[in-house]
């Protein structure tokens, strides 16, 4: 069964060189073989899922060649969470993109889709720090063919500062990972872990720089403050769905600095333990007022759904600069929410800029549009999502969020930023629903001059994909008990690291 652990890799790579051959001569062979990877990366996303449920942390050697020398895919309740919703995000931006025709504006849509997902699943699934660098190449590296896809000035000049950060992010990352190894000798993290308590007294600053750069490195991945200005040019200059798959990236980051700190930087590390507390907190809580303030500026939809996505991502980082396992609950939950209705935002409004021609997706009042009344509704129930309203999960999140934190000394804080951010989305996304669809109604040009650019009518298939993603959320409200339970088991896990350590190296190294 362990070698099924790499199967979220392998998955993807074949499918890109599948599709690579053929779109060429048979383009809608290789949409329908991207589509299938998707479905059978969902199914694999699954049983993993079932597996890491049991509690048993499962590691897979590549070439059997044992930790820390070789290679090691290790799969725990995280990583098994974040493959699961990664999965359930790619099918339904596919196929919005398939649809919607997004993939016929360049041959190589479909393989730079799945190397995307190889890059995410892989750096999900990786025991040591350097294959993790390697896995944020390859997603990078295709993100960067992703969100050109199209072309156009704004998207090559958003590409170009998107690029230059991640270089920077890199170089970075290659500087902490050089110096967290000059310390312990293993880029392994469980053993990194495990030799971390032993280390001498002369190396605890540098371990605590280390520490701190290498939070850094995540943080700029996850848009915290003061990293976070390439975020909503990026997100908003691509196409609206590859931004959508986009949504996980920022996920990306927060996860790794779950990863890191819970195993290597916990209570166990010294001078290290929990650096990054000093500054996170408050910088996770400003750029979530910069996020949601941002939707009040916002000139355009794609815009609006970036500073959402921005502020709904230091939503979740709030929960983890508490650094504490029952905040992290919530936290786990939250993200899991932020992603997906994130995702269903850029979806919709994708379908809104298609229909509203020359109008595009600014936010003004035009003519009335084809479809205008089920896009309205689907908005509205993916601005409720963003903000947090009730009955959707983003409800749930939040509310589990303020409860966990009570009694964390940020809690003033915390409360007053959430709850003032919740009214400033609110505020800005009803602005914007308000100019699109309630003021097209009186519009003195109301003659639908524009259908010979606009799409003729929201044909029902093409609402399909937002509609599943706007079912996920449901579910997710529905099964917030079980699903919490699951969360709370994980970040039980991840505050017990020996687990992780026994895991990797064996019995003996967690003694």
């Amino acid at each position: 069964m362990t070698a099924l652990i790499a199967a979220p890799l392998l998955l993807p790579a074949l499918m890109a060189a599948a599709t690579l051959i053929f779109m060429r001569r048979h383009r809608w062979i290789g949409a329908a073989i991207s589509i299938a990877g998707a479905t059978g990366l969902l199914a694999l996303a699954v049983y993993l899922l079932s597996v890491a449920s049991r509690g048993t942390i499962s590691v897979y050697a590549l070439g059997d060649w044992a930790a820390p020398f070789g290679i090691v895919l290790v799969l725990d309740r995280l990583s098994a969470m974040m493959l699961l919703i990664t999965a359930l995000l790619a099918l339904p931006v596919l196929c919005h993109a398939v649809l919607t025709g997004l993939d016929r504006k360049g041959w190589h849509f479909h393989p730079l889709f799945q190397f995307q997902l190889l890059g995410i699943n892989g750096a999900f699934l990786t025991g040591d720090l350097f294959n993790l660098f390697v896995f944020f190449e390859v997603l990078l590296i295709a993100s960067y063919g992703l969100m050109l896809h199209g072309q156009g000035p704004e998207r090559l000049k958003a590409g170009v500062q998107y690029v230059i950060v991640n270089l920077i992010g890199s170089t970075l990352f290659l500087f902490a990972i050089g110096l967290l190894y000059g310390i312990t000798g293993t880029l392994n993290m469980a053993d990194m872990a495990a030799r971390i308590p032993a280390l001498p007294a002369a190396d605890q600053g540098l371990l605590r720089a280390g520490a701190h750069l290498l939070t850094l490195v995540f943080a700029l991945k996850a848009a915290l403050l003061p990293l976070q200005l390439w975020l909503p040019r990026t997100y908003a200059g691509t196409a609206a769905p590859v931004a959508a798959l986009f949504a996980i990236m920022t996920k990306v980051g927060a996860y790794a600095i779950i990863r890191t700190s819970s195993l290597i930087f916990g209570d166990q590390a010294g001078a290290a333990a929990w650096a990054p507390e000093v500054w996170m907190m408050p910088a996770a809580l400003a750029t979530m007022v910069i996020g949601f303030a941002g939707l009040l500026a916002a000139r355009s939809l794609r815009d609006l759904a970036a500073f959402g996505l921005l502020g709904s991502t230091a939503t979740l980082l709030v929960a983890i600069a508490a650094f504490d396992r029952t905040v992290l609950t919530a936290g786990l939950y939250y993200l899991a929410h932020t992603t997906l209705a994130a995702a269903l935002l850029f979806l919709v409004v994708d379908l809104i800029r298609l229909r509203r021609g020359r109008y595009g997706d600014t936010i003004v009042p035009s003519p009335r549009f084809a479809g205008i009344e089920p896009l309205s509704a689907l908005y509205l129930l993916a601005a409720m999502a963003l903000a947090g309203l009730p009955p959707l999960s983003g409800f749930i999140g939040k509310l589990l969020i303020l409860q966990a934190t009570l009694a964390d000394p940020w809690a003033a804080w915390i409360w007053a930023v959430i709850l003032g951010t919740t009214l400033l989305a609110i505020l800005g996304l009803a602005r914007a629903g308000s100019a699109i669809f309630w003021k097209s109604a009186a519009h003195p040009d109301n003659r639908r001059e524009d259908a010979a650019t606009a799409k003729p009518d929201a044909r029902l298939v093409e609402l399909l994909p937002a509609c599943a993603l706007l079912a996920t959320l449901v579910v997710l409200t529905v099964a917030a008990g079980p699903v919490t339970r699951y969360m709370d088991a994980t970040a039980q896990q991840l505050f017990a690291p020996t687990h992780n350590i026994e895991a990797v190296l064996g019995p003996a190294a967690g003694r």
